[in-house]
């Protein structure tokens, strides 16, 4: 795991990024434990674990999921691990019908253009799979919610990439967990697929015009700093 903030952690599942946020170090509340933002592909329960124990920390500590959107590669193994955790699952209202349905896309996604976004589609993409198993989601999720956890996590609503797509700000730690609005891989750009490109770009300048210092994203790596500023530069043009 790769610690960005006192709280936050990036966890490398193969292709796809899960985050960490704890917040038990030293407090006494009901909601203080881990919170995991993504549960990877099905099948990566046991690496989340692991990277937790090497990291000194216990899944037993895991008190929610949320996930940021429906895609195999970010709710793959979240039924499993709400099965043997035992613990709710956070999500947007507009993706909880999907989920529980065990469907990861609602219509057909759009493919970015660029030899990267080729290459990414045809070799993880494409063979993801439409499916995921399904579970029942504990709390529907809208725009601006905040949550009582580390210091206050706004939900913010970020459809485009895909439906009931969410973007969450650590208030606190000034740090935006982005999911797939886009990436920082090969560089920033945008995401490879997207479901309605235009409402995604319309959705990163949203979140950019928040106040956060720190981006990460569920493929690449951290953008730091003034990340929201970098963010609006980039996609201003192509709004």
């Amino acid at each position: 795991m790769k610690q960005i903030t006192s709280s936050l952690y990036q966890l490398s599942l193969g292709p796809v990024n899960a985050f960490i946020i704890d917040d038990s170090a030293g407090l006494i509340d009901d909601n203080a434990g881990i919170t995991l933002i993504d549960t990877g592909l099905k099948g990566s329960t046991d690496k989340i674990f692991s990277a937790l124990e090497k990291a000194g920390k216990s899944p037993g500590d895991i008190r929610r999921i949320i996930l940021t959107h429906a895609h195999s590669d970010h709710a793959g193994s979240a039924a499993e691990l709400k099965k043997r955790l035992n613990i709710p699952v956070f999500a947007h209202v507009d993706a909880v019908r999907l989920i529980e349905a065990g469907l990861s896309i609602d219509r057909p996604v759009q493919r970015s253009p660029g030899l990267a976004n080729w290459l990414i589609y045809n070799l993880f993409i494409r063979s993801a799979g439409n499916t995921i198993d399904p579970l029942t989601i504990d709390q529907h999720l809208n725009d601006n919610d905040i949550l009582p956890f580390a210091g206050g996590i706004q939900v913010i609503y970020t459809p485009g990439h895909a439906k009931g797509h969410i973007s969450l700000l650590l208030k606190q730690e000034r740090v935006l967990i982005a999911g797939d609005i886009c990436a920082h891989a090969f560089g920033l750009a945008g995401s490879t697929v997207y479901e309605d490109r235009q409402l995604g770009i319309q959705s990163i300048l949203k979140a950019a015009s928040l106040d956060f210092d720190t981006a990460v994203f569920g493929h690449g790596r951290p953008l730091q700093p003034a990340a929201n500023k970098k963010l609006k530069e980039k996609f201003s043009s192509t709004a």
